[in-house]
């Protein structure tokens, strides 16, 4: 039974260079969008009460307040024990609309920073600057937020080692709960895709950058739970450790995807398509208790924590450590660890994940 929702806002002022996510430079759709949002989620929720609520994008604090009202109050939600994410960008930052959103229940902010070198950022399209990052930070706080995550990249055109450090410095002064991190991939249809910038840090040293990012952020007080995502103890994102647990979630809007009562689905990515049709979906693929047993290993292996051989063997009837003998026996002690519950990648293992994974999965 899904408790988790994502709720996807397709809007942009513009496209980053980097971005292959879905979304659109429009001011027009914005109704007839939220129209289809409440349609769809009228038709397909079934009045479960939620533990985490998601607003992603794109942009989702181009909204209005009203209709961000309007989505939230289609679903079931007790305050305080739902956690209800909002993504903003820093130049959307405004005290009245954060302090109405607090309001309306959402209590955690994720501000897409990327980068605080003011080259790097007008290199690759950001609409704002550092120190609207360090402001947006102060207005959230002020707004009454206690849990801010904030999204760095690393791998960016021209960025050096001396910047990334000045990056995770600035992080850490701001005194946020959550830092997500990812390396720079440049996948279509991106700008940079068919655009490659010259002065991009080649494999090794953005594996060297992730490693950087974790001993620093670690020395700080941010312990990794998944392998690009940092937290203050307890402020782990639950909406997060809902997808990695394997857990079902309803995905509501353009393009989102979601995973209810067995079923993986996708939704129409058109926008003028979705608007059409919000309950058709573009797939729907009931998962096989194969796929879903390797969706536990690859899901669990990306946690700190690990997967849980004695609940995989209570749920899938598998013996891990037989079955598995000869891929942990590969990559043990120095890229796989034995812990308590079962096994995690190590540091050095994470940078080979999909290596170990593959094997895993065709095992």
């Amino acid at each position: 039974m899904p408790n988790s929702v994502y709720i996807h806002i397709p809007f942009c002022k513009s496209k980053c260079k980097y971005c292959s996510f879905v979304s659109y430079v429009t001011d027009d759709e914005h109704d007839a969008y939220i129209r289809a949002l409440l349609r769809e989620i009228n038709f397909f929720y079934r009045g479960e009460t939620l533990k985490t609520l998601y607003f992603g994008g794109g942009t989702p604090s181009l909204l209005s307040i009203k209709d961000v009202e309007k989505v939230i109050n289609n679903f079931i939600i007790i305050p305080d024990f739902c956690e209800i994410t909002f993504e903003m960008n820093p130049d959307d930052s405004d005290k009245g609309y954060l302090k109405r959103l607090r309001e309306l229940g959402v209590n955690r902010i994720s501000l897409g920073s990327q980068t605080f070198d003011d080259n790097i950022l007008e290199e690759i399209g950001r609409r704002h600057n550092s120190k609207q990052i360090i402001d947006a930070v102060e207005d959230i706080k002020s707004a009454g937020f206690n849990n801010i995550s904030l999204d760095l990249i690393y791998g960016l055109p021209g960025q050096t080692m001396d910047i990334l450090n000045k990056d995770l410095e600035t992080v850490t002064q701001l005194g946020i709960q959550h830092v997500s991190t990812y390396g720079l991939k440049i996948e279509h249809p991106s700008y940079y895709a068919s655009n490659l910038p010259e002065n991009l840090p080649d494999d090794d040293t953005q594996a060297d950058m992730y490693l950087r990012v974790n001993e620093f952020l670690e020395s700080h007080g941010y312990m990794r739970y998944e392998i690009s995502n940092f937290a203050k103890p307890k402020f782990e994102s639950k909406h997060n450790l809902n997808y990695w647990n394997n857990k079902e979630y309803y995905g509501f809007g353009a393009a989102a995807h979601g995973y209810r009562y067995g079923v993986r689905y996708s939704n129409r990515a058109e926008l003028e398509d979705y608007i059409r049709h919000p309950i058709k979906k573009a797939t729907e693929h009931y998962v096989t208790p194969k796929e879903k047993f390797e969706e536990e290993i690859f899901l669990g292996f990306r946690k700190e924590a690990g997967i849980n051989t004695e609940s995989i063997k209570k749920k899938y009837y598998v013996d891990f450590d037989e079955k598995f003998k000869p891929v942990i026996e590969k990559y043990s002690p120095e890229y796989i660890e034995k812990t308590a519950e079962g096994y995690k990648l190590t540091l050095k293992g994470v940078l080979l994940s999909n290596q170990i994974l593959a094997e895993f999965i065709e095992g």
